[in-house]
C-alpha cells in the first residue's frame, strides 16, 4: 500500500484532509497530508466531552451533553477552514449508536459541520481502529488490537492491515464509571461488580479469539495510554515500557488506596480522566484476565488515525465499500450478468441528468453499489425480495459503510419495484433529501428497462429533466424482444406521480 501511494499519490503535496471522531469520552480532531507516502497529522484536537455521560436510564441525551458537544465541534470547524469538504469525514461512535435522541444531535451538529456526521456500526469501529493501529505499528503478525472507548470496547484480530475477526462490546469507561462508580468512591466491592460484569461480556467472544489466536497485544486510546503512563512512572511496565498485567493488579490495589476520584493523583492521568480512570482500570484487568494477556503495547494510532487511512483508499480507488459489495454478490449468489446490465443502465441515465439534479460522485457510487446488490434478496424468496434486500443492507454489518450509508442503500432496495407509496417519500428525503429521492427513480427505471431479463441489447434510452419535476424518457421499441418496454414505461407516470414527480414518455421509431 506504501508504494502504491508514493508511485500515484492520491493527494497533492499541499492538500489537507481531516478526521473528526465524536466519541463516548472524548472528541477528535485530526488534521494531516500525505508524507511520503504515510499520513502526517498537522493539527491535533481532543477535548473531554463525555457525551456518553448524558445519556439517562433510557438512553435519552440530555440537552447540556448535547450543548457540550455542539460547542466542540464548533471549535473544530474553527480550524477547517483549509481542508476541502470533500477530504472530510465525521464518524461518531457507541453514545451516538444508543441515544434515542440522536438524530436530533445530529441535525443540529450538521448545520455546523461542513461535512454530515456518519454513526458508524461496532465492528466498523473496530475495523477502522485496526486500520489506524496497523499503520501506526507496523508489523507482518497477527495481532490482537485492544480499544477501550467512553462507551464500548473493542478487540480486532488482524494480520498486516487486514482485521480478521472484529468484536464491539458494551463495555467502556464512561458507562462502566455510571453503573459501578458513579459516587466517586474506589471500593474493592466496585472493581468486582465492574469486573464481573466486563468478564461476561468478553467470554462471549473468548472461545472464537483463543482459536484464531494471536502472537502479540496492542492497545489504543486514552484509557490504557493513562494506565501506560502511571506504570511507567511507578515502575510496574516491562523493561520495553508495555502494560503488564502485574502491573494493572498493582494499580487496582493503589486506586483501591486513594478510594476516590478526586483523590487520583498519579503522573499520567489527567484532571478530565480522573472520574473514569478506575472503571477503566477495570475493564483492562478483566479483559486481560480473561484473554490471558500479559503485556500490551500501546500504539498512538487510534479511530480517527484509521479514517484518515480510509479515506486515503478511497480518494485512491482502494475503497473497501467496493469489496463489501463483491463479498455481499458472493454470499448472495447475485445473478452477476443482470446486476452489470442493471449498472449500465443506471449510469447511463445518470450522467443524462446529473447536472440538473445537482447529483454528486458520491451520488453516482451510491446508485452503483445499490444496482449490483438490488436483488441479492432473491436468496431469501423471491416473494417480496426487495423487502429482504432492504433488511440485509440495513442491518448487516458491512465494512466501509455507515448506518446512514446502509439506511440509504435499505431505501433504494425498497423502492426499486412494485407501488410507490406516498407517505415513503417523506422518509426517504429524512434519510438522503431530494437526492436519494431521484437516485431511487433513477434505480426504478435502470431495474424495468431489464425486466425481461432478455439477452439482447438493451434500446438506448434518454432520459430528460426540464425542471426536477418533470421527467421525459425516450426509448427505442421496434425491437421485438422489447416490445413490452414502452408499456411498463407508461406504467410508471401513475408510480412517478405520487412522489411528485411528473414522467412523460416517448417512443422513438
Amino acid at each position: 500500500m506504501l508504494n502504491k501511494y508514493l508511485e500515484n499519490p492520491p493527494l497533492a503535496d499541499d492538500e489537507l484532509m481531516a478526521a473528526i471522531d465524536i466519541g463516548s469520552n472524548s472528541f477528535h480532531l485530526a488534521i494531516a497530508r500525505l508524507d511520503h507516502g504515510e499520513v502526517r497529522k498537522v493539527v491535533s484536537m481532543s477535548e473531554k466531552v463525555q457525551l456518553a455521560a448524558g445519556l439517562d436510564e433510557h438512553n435519552v441525551l440530555s440537552a447540556a451533553a448535547e450543548k457540550r458537544g455542539l460547542d466542540c465541534l464548533s471549535r473544530f470547524v474553527a480550524r477547517l477552514d483549509s481542508v476541502s469538504p470533500e477530504r472530510i469525514r465525521v464518524v461518531a461512535t457507541n453514545a451516538l449508536r444508543q441515544a434515542k435522541n440522536a438524530d436530533d444531535f445530529i441535525e443540529r451538529a450538521n448545520e455546523i459541520l461542513p461535512k454530515p456526521i456518519e454513526i458508524i456500526a461496532g465492528r466498523e469501529e473496530a475495523r477502522l481502529i485496526y486500520l489506524g493501529v496497523s499503520h501506526t505499528n507496523g508489523s507482518s503478525d497477527k495481532r490482537l488490537v485492544l480499544d477501550i472507548g467512553g462507551g464500548s470496547t473493542e478487540f480486532i484480530i488482524g494480520e498486516g492491515f487486514e482485521p480478521l475477526l472484529t468484536e464491539s462490546l458494551q463495555m467502556g469507561c464512561v458507562a462502566y464509571t455510571k453503573k459501578f462508580f458513579a459516587d466517586g468512591q474506589i471500593t474493592k466491592e466496585a472493581f468486582n461488580k465492574a469486573m464481573t460484569s466486563a468478564r461476561k461480556e468478553i467470554l462471549a467472544i473468548n472461545g472464537q479469539y483463543q482459536k484464531v489466536g494471536w502472537s502479540s497485544v496492542i492497545g489504543s486510546s486514552g484509557t490504557i495510554k493513562a494506565v501506560r503512563n502511571v506504570l511507567v512512572s511507578k515502575g510496574w511496565s516491562d523493561d520495553q515500557e508495555r502494560v503488564t498485567y502485574q502491573g494493572v493488579k498493582k494499580l487496582e490495589k493503589l486506586l483501591i488506596k486513594i478510594g476516590n476520584v478526586e483523590g487520583i493523583e498519579l503522573e499520567g492521568v489527567k484532571e478530565h480522566r480522573k472520574a473514569v480512570f478506575p472503571a477503566g482500570v477495570a475493564v483492562l484487568r478483566a479483559a486481560m484476565k480473561v484473554l490471558g494477556i500479559d503485556t500490551i503495547t500501546y500504539s498512538d494510532g487510534a479511530l480517527r488515525e484509521g479514517v484518515l487511512y480510509d479515506m486515503l483508499g478511497r480518494l485512491a480507488s482502494e475503497d473497501v465499500r467496493d469489496r463489501s459489495v463483491l463479498a455481499l454478490i458472493k454470499r448472495y449468489s447475485v445473478d452477476k450478468k443482470q446486476a452489470r446490465q442493471v449498472v449500465r443502465t443506471s449510469k447511463h441515465l445518470f450522467k443524462q441528468v446529473k447536472g440538473e439534479l445537482q447529483l454528486s460522485s458520491d451520488d453516482a457510487d451510491v446508485l452503483r453499489r445499490a444496482a449490483y446488490l438490488h436483488e441479492i434478496g432473491l436468496a431469501i424468496s423471491h416473494s417480496s425480495y426487495h423487502k429482504h434486500s432492504a433488511y440485509l443492507l440495513e442491518h448487516s454489518d458491512i465494512p466501509g459503510f455507515s448506518q446512514v450509508d446502509q439506511k440509504r442503500l435499505a431505501q433504494l432496495m425498497l423502492s426499486h419495484r412494485r407501488k410507490l407509496k406516498t407517505e415513503v417519500l417523506e422518509q426517504v428525503c429524512h434519510i438522503g433529501g431530494n437526492q436519494l429521492v431521484y437516485l431511487c427513480l433513477l434505480l426504478r427505471l435502470a431495474v424495468l428497462a431489464h425486466h425481461s431479463r432478455s439477452e439482447y441489447e438493451l434500446p438506448l434510452l434518454q432520459l430528460e429533466i426540464t425542471d426536477s419535476h418533470c421527467w421525459q424518457i425516450t426509448a427505442a421499441t421496434d425491437k421485438e424482444h422489447y416490445a413490452f418496454l414502452l408499456t411498463d414505461l407508461q406504467a410508471e407516470i401513475e408510480q412517478f406521480a405520487k412522489w411528485n414527480i411528473k414522467l412523460s414518455v416517448v417512443e422513438k421509431v
